[in-house]
């Protein structure tokens, strides 16, 4: 089969670990986030109207998925989800997640290329053309590194150059949150929109929309926090958002005191990261007060908690940084501030310790 010349185009978009908010965020709470150095890269080469069905081939070579579809599919496909996902806001809840995402391992890329597709394509001008979209990433899975984020924003800004659609970044951004609704289910929207603004930020949601920006912060920054990789949680991020959302429902007025204490406590960290003389005392005793707030929630394991009072008891600070679990033993990403003198712990055989660089560039075309 004669494509013609194949029309490639690359992009990149970087992991994010959220410094302090997590949970919080989700209902108007601020949070600190950091865009970290892993990156995942995905490719698109239209390969011209060869077949006359405008295939599609989804490679994901980390995942050993290779599946073939097309425009079309990928359009309905998308439809499908959204129209799940406004059964779950409507109502849903834990049991109803699982319908969401279903078990096709490249829901993610389907959820946020179909995105697109619906927002500024339309069915009735899909491409014609055949195509291979890869991708590849070196962002841990199920860390709380917004694994998910970048590959939907990487994807969505490949294929809206491959299209030629003169789309903005307010826009591509906005595109990217809609995706990760079908990835997670009621997302802040912070994870969408620090893997593309890049370096360190702190964001609020104001009803529909979130505010804040890049921060300008001290260097080295943060230079004893140290991340770990306590193990893949037990439950996808929207699960445990949505458990939490359950446990909101059930108590409101103690739930939105907690939201305003987390909120507070995430404030003065921002002001302490930007500020000209380091208070480390001060950082590590709101790293303290956030995790009591977390495990208050339920998303941080016994199995975890044990790890973060031993850390505690030797004048150091430890929390989960994204969704956490809903039970053990792994919870995802912990992050540690090491207190001067070092830590003397005999770190869980399942932790794995990750080697990061805070403040990396958000996503771009390569």
């Amino acid at each position: 089969m004669n494509y013609g010349v194949a029309r490639i185009t690359r992009a990149s978009a970087p992991g994010k670990c959220i410094l302090m908010g997590e949970h919080a965020a989700v209902y108007g709470g601020p949070a600190v986030v950091a865009a970290i150095d892993c990156r995942l890269e995905v490719k698109i080469e239209l390969q011209g109207v060869g077949s006359g069905k405008s295939s599609l081939e989804l490679h994901l070579p980390d995942l050993g998925v290779r599946q073939g579809t097309s425009w079309a599919k990928v359009y309905r496909y998308t439809n499908e989800r959204r129209a799940i996902w406004k059964e779950q806001d409507d109502g849903g809840g834990v049991a109803d997640f699982a319908k969401l995402r279903g078990d096709d391992p490249a829901h993610v890329v389907k959820a946020a290329l179909g995105e697109l597709l619906i927002s500024y394509v339309g069915e009735e001008r899909l491409p014609k053309e055949d195509a291979v979209l890869e991708v590849t990433s070196a962002i841990p899975v199920g860390s709380g590194f917004g694994s998910s984020a970048a590959c939907s924003a990487a994807v969505i800004l490949a294929a809206a150059e491959a299209l030629d659609l003169g789309l903005t970044n307010v826009q591509l951004g906005l595109v990217t949150s809609f995706a990760e609704k079908l990835q997670h289910g009621w997302p802040s929207g912070i994870d969408a929109m620090t893997v593309f603004s890049g370096g360190v930020g702190f964001f609020q949601r104001e009803g529909n929309s979130l505010s804040g920006g890049r921060r300008k912060v001290r260097e080295p920054f943060m230079p004893n926090l140290r991340f770990f990789q306590t193990g893949e949680p037990a439950e996808p991020t929207g699960a445990v958002v949505a458990a939490v959302r359950a446990l909101r429902e059930k108590d409101p007025e103690t739930f939105d005191r907690r939201i305003q204490d987390m909120g507070a406590a995430t404030s003065a960290f921002s002001q302490e990261i930007v500020a000209e003389t380091p208070r480390d005392e001060k950082v590590i005793s709101l790293f303290r007060s956030f995790e009591t707030y977390l495990e208050a929630i339920g998303v941080v394991p016994p199995e975890i908690q044990g790890v973060i009072r031993e850390i505690e008891r030797q004048g150091g600070a430890a929390k989960i940084s994204g969704a956490g679990s809903l039970r053990g033993p792994g919870a995802g990403s912990l992050l540690v501030l090491e207190p001067p003198p070092g830590l003397n712990i005999e770190w869980p055989a399942a932790f794995k310790e990750l080697k990061l660089e805070l403040g990396a560039p958000g996503a771009r075309l390569e």
